[in-house]
């Protein structure tokens, strides 16, 4: 009995690849200019290399010989050019002495090249910004570091992002966007930012968003389960990370917390209860969105406590303290541990968001 063949299959994993393999779901943000612009230059790339060698031909008019035998004008010179420069070649003008002919071989050729390089420049384009492409992919994931990744482009993870990119620290090259759905990343891309396309539950392609290297992680995807799974991969590429999930459910927050998120926020509660607020008393909405939207308005903001402020109340700060951070505990500003300001504390409090260069009163 002959016994079957047994095969090895070798997983090729998406962090092995080189950086052209991943062309398609690794997406650099470009600078792009509109269909016209394009056109347009590439027509005064054309006329530049024609009006060049019109030029060299005229100066050497008398090395070119005219199958009538009249001499070569200037306008034999543009004709000559014309057909030079697109190999038409008709063999009617041709040059004869050795000067013409040299001239032909070192200026008249390369031109000649440049100008067939315009004339298919959209297809060299292609090739061009796919390289471009792979070498920016290559060079970022060698160098990123402290970024943050967001998994998923949805409601929750625009909100995200919009929050980020509104602190005046954050780049938006900074900030990696994981998603499986192309037009959500079409639309993170046109902002600036980095798309990486893929399921988030694979720590291969984790790994290509550089996780392992990441700051934070915020996982807001649009299931819980693929909330937890996601949370149980990123905590294992990314032990010092901070990972902050979002669930729909109150009754899986444990299952977030387990699985490694440092913070969970209830989506569904949430929302719930600003609606509930706000069959009474409406303002305190306004003033809770208000304190959320951090572009304009009041926003919560944190920052570390001055030397000068030491042993002192919070209370007594001209800052609006809501509460303070220490040793990794929060605590609010009318809990005991609040009274006396102590060196390494971060403040929680209001801060007025500027508008350009004015600021909000």
């Amino acid at each position: 009995m002959v016994k079957p063949w047994k095969f090895k299959l070798r997983e090729e994993k998406l962090s092995d690849q080189p950086g052209h393999a991943l062309v398609g779901v690794v997406n650099m943000p470009a600078h792009t200019i509109s269909p016209a612009k394009a056109i347009g230059r590439r027509v005064l790339f054309a006329l530049l290399a024609l009006l060049a060698v019109v030029f060299v031909v005229y100066l050497d008019r008398d090395g070119y010989r005219d199958a009538n035998d009249d001499g070569v004008s200037l306008l034999d010179c543009f004709y000559y050019a014309t057909v030079s420069l697109s190999t038409t070649g008709y063999g009617d003008i041709a040059p004869v002495s050795e000067t013409a002919r040299l001239v032909n071989i070192l200026l008249v050729t390369p031109l000649r090249v440049l100008f067939l390089i315009v004339l298919i420049g959209t297809t060299l384009e292609v090739l061009t910004e796919r390289s471009r492409q792979a070498f920016r992919i290559q060079n970022w994931r060698r160098t990123v570091r402290d970024h943050v990744v967001v998994i998923g482009f949805g409601t929750k993870g625009r909100s995200a992002v919009n929050a980020l990119l509104a602190e005046e620290d954050t780049d938006p090259s900074q900030v990696v966007v994981v998603d499986t759905d192309r037009v959500s990343l079409d639309s993170a891309s046109a902002r600036g930012l980095i798309t990486v396309h893929g399921s988030a539950t694979r720590s291969d392609v984790l790994r290509v968003a550089g996780v392992q290297r990441a700051r934070a992680v915020v996982v807001a995807p649009n299931r819980d389960d693929t909330a937890v799974l996601v949370t149980l991969t990123a905590r294992e590429l990314a032990p010092k990370a901070r990972i902050l999930a979002s669930v729909r459910e109150a009754e899986n927050v444990h299952l977030l917390k387990q699985s490694g998120a440092d913070q969970v926020v209830v989506s569904s509660e949430t929302a719930g209860r600003l609606l509930g607020i706000a069959t009474k008393t409406p303002r305190v909405v306004d003033m809770v969105e208000d304190l959320l939207t951090p572009e304009t308005g009041l926003a919560i903001a944190e920052r570390p406590v001055e030397p000068s402020e030491e042993g002192g109340s919070p209370r007594h700060l001209p800052d609006i303290v809501l509460g303070l951070v220490r040793d990794g505990a929060l605590y609010r500003v009318d809990a005991p541990e609040a009274d006396s300001l102590e060196a390494g504390d971060r403040l929680l409090y209001v801060r007025k968001v500027s508008v350009g260069e004015e600021t909000v009163p």
